[in-house]
């Protein structure tokens, strides 16, 4: 699935079966929430907290798939194409960053 498919089948997911998009505040606070049950998985999968008893049914990869169905209604309700986004982004952290990580001491 491309990015412009996920956007377009989360639209008509929202138009049919979520009936209709959150406002936008709702779905930042939402964005947040998800984010909060990904570091919760890392810091209990590769950091040093041990899992709880409710945390060992969680999957990453579908609390990643949650940070980015919100990411995606955050886009589709405010115009965003996220295809062009991530090409300008990309293109923008190329320019920036081209010698910055390779001269990095911390990263050899």
């Amino acid at each position: 699935m491309t990015i412009e498919e996920a956007q377009q089948t989360v639209d008509a997911w929202i138009k049919t079966t979520g009936v209709r998009y959150f406002n936008e505040l709702t779905n930042m606070a939402m964005l947040t929430e998800e984010v909060g049950e990904v570091a919760r998985i890392i810091a209990r999968q590769y950091g040093e907290q041990s899992f709880k008893e409710s945390d060992k049914d969680k999957e990453l990869a579908d609390e990643l798939a949650d940070v980015l169905f919100v990411v995606i209604c955050l886009a589709n309700q405010t115009g965003i194409d996220l295809t062009d986004a991530l090409n300008r982004n990309l293109a923008k952290k190329t320019q920036r960053d081209a010698t910055r990580h390779k001269n990095n001491d911390k990263l050899k």
